[in-house]
């Protein structure tokens, strides 16, 4: 019982972190020159409602599947915060003309993790399209 009431925490704490750094990873993604938008757990809540259940369901299917996923998944985001803050650039893939840090060096063969993130953008992309 002990070990499924630390896999629950450690899966909430997970979607915490990515409730608050999608719209990090979005406003990247778009190249928006503006201003940041102030980061609140209530970001999505009109946009898209079930965003911190579709999080949280996909961290409880992926830590359930791969236990030591929910450390993965945090040490991916301490890798991306400790330097230069939380821009969401680990999740760069690569592109023409351009090594993105999934591959890059350091984090080569690594970080783990990135197919959760993925399938977590993927599952909040159907729900919520466009978000």
């Amino acid at each position: 019982m002990a070990a499924a009431s630390s896999t629950t925490t450690t899966a909430w704490r997970c979607c915490l972190l990515l409730a608050l750094v999608l719209p990090m990873i979005s406003s990247f993604a778009a190249g928006d020159d503006a201003p940041p938008l102030p980061m609140t757990p209530s970001y999505y809540r009109k946009s898209c409602p079930t965003l911190e259940a579709i999080v949280r369901g996909t961290m409880v299917s992926a830590i359930k599947a791969e236990r030591r996923m929910g450390a993965s998944i945090l040490r991916l985001f301490f890798h991306d915060c400790f330097v230069q803050g939380c821009d969401a650039s680990i999740l760069l893939d690569d592109v023409q003309g351009f090594v993105g840090e999934k591959t890059a060096g350091p984090n080569a063969n690594s970080i783990r993790g990135y197919e959760v993130i993925d399938k977590i953008k993927a599952n909040v992309e159907a729900a919520c399209p466009g978000v």
